[in-house]
């Protein structure tokens, strides 16, 4: 293991307990929202700059470790005791894309006042709650244990839960009842697996169970996976376990929904690839990832294409792009894992600035109904922030989402399997209908005049109008009809060049998914950084 002073165990700690002190402390100054702005604000960009700090450390000098609480190893050898925190290349690539995205929203969520309808919601408690969610997806990255995992996912997704419901009303209710009980059920999986994990090594710690596993017979080995995987395909939103996803996001506050959308499936992902390659490597599922990656993206992508209603539309497609990962992490060479942490990086950025750019339709429009949306094209801002990630997404050349696909179909091609030819079929097809349903809102939301839209009464007819005269008008219920607060549309515009950063800086940034995907794929580097050189072998 690679010799650290304390002062790099501090820095990978920082990304967990800045947040969690800030949750701290704007809770208990509720009453001073300005204050609470500025915590806020100041412990995400804390947890950015350390997350920046160890990416650059891990591309030099590759993974540290530390073992929180100095317990050291236990008595008569083993591995470590207690709670170990691991950041290697993956973990702190993962760690500055989601802290840059939470540093992003949180500023687009002040400057929409916190609040996606009457002035009685209680707004106080928000920035408390998205801190302990921050907080929580950062632990997730850098758990070196499986129930320093699962606690972390119980973190996150407890703060979900009040995020979710936000303002109490009739419909976030229903929709988080569905969300509680399908995350219930995937910790009550995650659980059981767990504690069959421990059973079989007698251990949690990960390299210490991925060494330990080996030893295993194949029976116990693959039925403790497969729990596994399902425990994390829920969270992941991989098909068949995907259909809770579309009805729980669309209902919350824009930046709400932007962050979940971007951030909570990918917690998801990033622990199949931990399980794929570290746990259990070697490809015993590898035929059913494949299929469950091809029917993840078609059958979203279908589903997105019956929509009316722009957020479930790209909750549809969140679900459909998750199938690319999925087929990363299958074909399991180095090329396909390298791709699929490319398009994982690329998919945060692009589907949470898309959810973004919806918050200021309904800005402008109020409401993200198709039906209703017409003549946003008079908002040029507007339109531009919409068209580069959408065609980002669609896969258009050069934007990295096509950079991230071709490679992906690249390695798909040169895996040569019958199940390998399939899949980048489907890749091809989720690509082309992608495109069609973002080519469909912006014919109807921008390019289509509102008076042919079917309902387009019903919403504002000069958007553009609206922002320069400062016009409030009463629509949907919503006091905030046309107007784009410079903090809304900063962070917004500020998410799109991160998404363009991918594109012009594509071959350093693969370069780096390489060495990452590398690592991830030699887990002896992973447990050796965790166990020491021959630990517990």
């Amino acid at each position: 293991m690679i010799p650290q002073s304390s002062w790099i165990t501090v820095l990978i700690v920082l990304p967990t307990l800045a947040p969690l002190l800030g949750a701290a402390v704007t809770l208990l100054r509720g009453r001073s929202p300005s204050l609470q702005r500025a915590v806020s604000v100041t412990a995400i960009g804390i947890a950015l700059a350390a997350s920046a700090m160890m990416l650059y450390l891990t591309s030099v000098n590759g993974p540290y470790a530390v073992h929180v609480g100095g317990w050291g190893d236990r008595d008569g050898g083993g591995g470590p005791l207690g709670i170990t925190l691991v950041v290697d290349r993956l973990a702190a690539l993962m760690l500055v894309v989601s802290t840059t995205v939470l540093l992003c929203v949180v500023v687009y969520a002040i400057g929409q006042g916190i609040r996606d309808g009457t002035t009685e919601q209680p707004v106080s408690i928000f920035l408390p709650t998205y801190l302990i969610l921050t907080a929580g997806v950062c632990n997730a990255f850098l758990a070196g244990d499986l129930f320093n995992l699962y606690v972390s996912f119980e973190v996150l997704l407890a703060a979900s839960f009040v995020l979710l419901t936000l303002g109490a009303s009739a419909e976030r209710v229903r929709a988080g009842a569905s969300y509680v009980m399908v995350s219930m059920v995937s910790s009550l999986i995650f659980l059981a697996g767990i504690a069959f994990a421990y059973a079989a090594t007698g251990t949690l710690n990960l390299a210490e169970m991925a060494v330990r596993l080996d030893d295993i017979p194949d029976g116990t080995r693959n039925a403790l996976y497969a729990v596994l995987l399902v425990a994390f395909g829920i969270k992941a939103a991989v098909f068949p376990l995907s259909t809770w996803l579309p009805d729980s996001y669309p209902t919350a506050p824009a930046p709400v929904t932007a962050v979940f959308a971007g951030l909570l499936t990918k917690v998801g992902v990033y622990a199949i690839i931990r399980a794929h390659s570290l746990l259990f490597p070697g490809g015993s599922m590898d035929t059913v990832l494949m299929i469950a990656g091809l029917l993840t993206m078609l059958v979203g992508i279908f589903g997105a294409i019956a929509q009316s209603d722009v957020k479930r539309l790209l909750s549809f497609t969140l679900v459909s792009h998750i199938g690319y990962m999925i087929f990363g992490i299958a074909v399991g060479s180095l090329e396909s894992t390298s791709a699929a942490i490319y398009y994982v990086a690329h998919h945060i950025l692009v589907q949470t600035t898309l959810f973004l750019v919806v918050g200021l339709i309904e800005r402008q429009a109020g409401s993200s109904s198709l039906r209703r949306l017409g003549g946003l094209i008079a908002s040029p801002l507007l339109a531009v922030l919409f068209l580069i990630p959408a065609l980002n997404l669609g896969g258009i050349p050069p934007f990295s989402g096509f950079i991230g696909k071709v490679a992906l179909l690249q390695a798909g091609v040169a895996d040569g399997s019958v199940l390998s030819w399939i899949l980048v079929a489907g890749g091809v097809v989720t690509s082309l209908l992608t495109l069609y349903v973002m080519a469909r809102i912006w014919t109807k939301g921008f390019w289509r005049a509102r008076a042919d839209a079917p309902e387009g009464d019903l919403a504002s007819s000069t958007p553009s109008a609206l922002v320069e005269e400062g016009i409030d008008v009463q629509l949907d219920d919503r006091e905030d009809v046309g107007r784009m607060p410079v903090t809304m549309v900063v962070p917004t515009a500020a998410m799109v060049a991160v998404g363009l950063a991918l594109t012009v800086w594509a071959g350093p940034i693969f370069a780096f998914t390489d060495s990452g995907a590398d690592g991830v794929l030699d887990r002896n580097v992973y447990i050796e950084t965790v166990l020491g050189p021959g630990g517990d072998r």
